[in-house]
């Protein structure tokens, strides 16, 4: 496919600052394609959705991904030519900017104040309310996209985002594993009294989705105590390697090709990829949300995914989460996350059994 032109524009909601109130293209032309999702092999569905993230900075990353994409070269010396059966990205649908909106200007006084303010529970409600309204959305664009034959990514916003997207993979698949990268567990019931909070979205997974049969984290340095007894009591529903432990193994002499190994031998069959940005070194995503000491190289994270295209196992869907563009002029982090997206596509792709001639490789 040739790259494409631009053209055509939806506003983005008022929760933006005025800077960033930059237009949306109609289609959106993610790495410069021309694909429409009904050509494409792959359909991205970008949420736009961030309202319980300090500065709701992450609802901005799908349109900055798609900028900074434009950049990258088509051609992977991982995956060879992903773009060539089709990549494409819907439309923000203008429901999911409007309750951003919404749920920015409802949340940000919580954010800021100490927690459980009684006074504010009416706002705490309505942020709710909104946040099963974009679940819902998510999830019956991915259900659609699914059954038309696509795999489906998620370009967030925050890790709330994926929610949707997750739920429609695990009806697909039963007995879905996810591969789940984040200094964070996100295994915390709630935050501030917001149930579908970034923080809590790993934690909804395992409570209401029970065909999701695994959770294999990877750099988990950032956790509640909490949240390590609900990994320790999981009973090897959630399995997590800490970046401390990996760390260790390589001080040791181990080779990290042995690690990804046995991360990838701790995932079932059918895999969803939930890519965190802040999974990785802090140095190649250093205005996301909550960024940590430590974490993946790029190279690191780029084998684990090879890993699991070359063990056999398929990886039915993936989303990228929690980037955050950086001030003006500065599109490191963006540019970054448009190459996760594309090794992700590049990965899924080649993981695809449907694709027997792998034309692309």
């Amino acid at each position: 496919m040739r790259r494409g032109k631009e053209s055509g524009a939806t506003r983005l909601g008022v929760c933006f600052p005025t800077r960033f109130r930059v237009l949306y293209t109609n289609p959106v032309s993610i790495f410069g394609l021309a694909d429409t999702p009904q050509q494409a092999r792959v359909v991205l569905i970008p949420v736009p959705w961030a309202p319980t993230s300090p500065g709701h900075d992450s609802a901005r990353a799908p349109l900055a991904i798609v900028h900074a994409s434009r950049m990258v070269d088509l051609y992977d010396v991982h995956t060879g030519r992903p773009h060539e059966v089709g990549i494409a990205m819907l439309d923000a649908d203008p429901d999911v900017v409007g309750w951003n909106a919404e749920a920015c200007a409802a949340a940000g006084p919580i954010l800021v104040l100490a927690r459980g303010k009684s006074e504010l529970a009416a706002e705490v409600a309505r942020v709710n309310e909104l946040s099963a309204s974009v679940n819902a959305r998510v999830a019956e664009s991915a259900r659609a996209w699914i059954a038309a034959g696509k795999i489906v990514g998620v370009v967030g916003g925050d890790h709330a985002a994926s929610f949707g997207a997750i739920q429609a993979h695990a009806e697909r698949w039963p007995g879905l594993g996810i591969l789940h990268f984040g200094a964070h567990a996100d295994l915390r019931p709630a935050d501030r009294g917001f149930v579908d909070s970034h923080a809590s979205s790993m934690h909804n997974v395992v409570t209401r989705l029970p065909d999701v049969t695994r959770i294999v984290q990877v750099g988990l340095r950032d956790l509640s105590e909490e949240e390590q007894q609900l990994i320790r009591g999981a009973n090897g529903r959630l399995v997590a390697f800490y970046d401390s432990d990996i760390a260790r193994r390589l001080f040791d002499g181990e080779t990290f090709s042995s690690i990804a190994g046995t991360i990838v031998e701790s995932l079932p069959q059918s895999v969803y990829v939930s890519f965190v940005i802040d999974g990785l070194d802090p140095t190649l995503c250093p205005h996301t949300l909550r960024p940590v000491p430590g974490g993946l190289s790029f190279q690191q994270a780029v084998a684990i995914l090879g890993r699991v295209a070359e063990s056999g196992r398929t990886i039915v869907g993936f989303d990228l989460v929690d980037v955050v563009p950086g001030p003006d002029g500065d599109d490191w982090d963006e540019s970054v996350g448009a190459r996760i997206l594309h090794k992700l596509i590049g990965f899924a792709l080649r993981a695809d059994p449907s694709l027997t001639e792998k034309k692309f490789t």
